[in-house]
């Protein structure tokens, strides 16, 4: 197979932008055209689980600080469809390139590493922020849905995404079949996406877990989103914005690298 070339002989005014831009565009439209799967369905699901909790708590759990118990909640559904399908669209979008073979439509094209990795990750960061939104949209009939700051939503709608669009990406490339996806998503994705207070406030944890609790990136994504909603947080939001930040680039560049090397890509 061709291999990518890396992004350092490229220089920055002979960038690939058209390239760039029809690779994303063909990763858009990839899961834009199963909408019903990749849209529809996960506001759904996050419709069933409000529905679950506000059914078996009931009445018993009012507020969480002095947040209502609904409104907590719902911030953390919201970033948590966020999570898991910017995670799901680039991870399967590179897994079923390798299972059906058309992994070399990212090889063949004149673009560099640094490039098919923008495509792709911006890629998954639009599905994710879609399907936030949708998901917002949905809720918002249930429960207000406020802006307490707009730019802490729009951050952590961002840099969440891309967290999870990168990873997807990373677990793409060192997965080789369907199985080992799906074990990556069951054992590190879900349990980290469910254990960093999506339902919860970390505060009533006993000091060990509380203290684990914020180790997990995904903590401080449903944190952030829900103090740019609510104005209510549990971490140190200064904190939450670096640790995502200095992640995502450590996450870009080990990607990156993976791709400028085709590590299990190439043939």
């Amino acid at each position: 197979m061709v291999s990518i070339t890396p992004i350092k002989n490229y220089p920055m005014e002979k960038l690939n932008i058209t390239g760039t831009k029809t690779l994303y565009c063909k990763e858009v439209h990839r899961f834009l055209k199963v909408y019903n799967q990749t849209l529809i369905i996960p506001v759904a699901n996050a419709l069933l689980f409000f529905a679950i909790f506000k059914l078996a708590l009931g009445d018993r759990v009012k507020t969480i600080g002095a947040l209502p118990f609904d409104e907590f909640m719902a911030a953390g559904l919201i970033m948590m469809a966020v999570i898991q399908n910017s995670f799901a669209n680039t991870s399967s979008s590179l897994i079923m390139g390798k299972v059906i073979g058309n992994i070399i439509d990212y090889l063949m094209p004149p673009l560099s590493a640094a490039e098919v990795t923008l495509a792709m990750i911006f890629a998954g960061v639009t599905r994710g922020v879609i399907v936030g939104v949708l998901v917002a949209a949905a809720i918002a009939v249930f429960v207000p849905i406020k802006i307490h700051s707009l730019g802490f939503i729009v951050f952590y709608l961002i840099a969440g995404s891309m967290f999870l669009a990168t990873l997807g990406v990373f677990a793409g490339i060192i997965s080789d079949t369907f199985d080992q996806m799906a074990a990556v998503n069951s054992y590190i994705i879900v349990p980290m996406s469910f254990l960093s207070g999506t339902f919860y406030s970390v505060n009533a944890l006993p000091e060990f877990w509380y203290n684990v609790s914020h180790l997990n990136p995904f903590f401080y994504m449903i944190d952030g989103l829900r103090y740019g909603l609510t104005g209510y947080h549990d971490s140190n939001l200064m904190g939450g914005i670096i640790f995502l930040i200095i992640t995502n680039i450590v996450l870009w560049l080990v990607v990156h690298t993976l791709f400028a090397r085709g590590y299990r890509i190439k043939s």
